[in-house]
């Protein structure tokens, strides 16, 4: 299993969650409203902030565990849908998932997600 962490521009999150919605088998997705900086200071827009205060980015964060076999669908749902081509259309993470537990349940592993 994996967990899939993306930073994305928010314009874009709803192309990018409806064709999310396509792929079959996708146990679900989180977003969360986030605010940041990167290396790019075009990423931040126009508005410039004042001298002792720090001025950050409105993003969205997308999370998603997925099983193995659904990684690099996913992974291409989020470029291909989230990029304009632009600095800061953001960043996609992938990490290991070495086990679900759902709550309720208490099912474990992919029955879990």
């Amino acid at each position: 299993m994996k967990e899939i962490k993306a930073i994305v521009q928010p314009f874009m999150l709803i192309h990018i969650v409806e064709a999310l919605r396509e792929i079959p088998g996708l146990p679900g997705v989180t977003v969360s409203e986030v605010r940041g900086f990167g290396r790019s200071p075009a990423a931040m827009g126009e508005v410039t902030a004042p001298r002792n205060s720090i001025d950050f980015a409105p993003k969205s964060k997308l999370e998603l565990v997925v099983p193995d076999s659904l990684t690099e669908l996913v992974l291409a749902v989020i470029q291909k849908q989230g990029r304009t081509g632009q600095p800061g259309d953001g960043k996609v993470f992938v990490y290991t998932v070495d086990e679900v537990v759902r709550i309720r349940t208490g099912e474990r592993g992919e029955k879990a997600i």
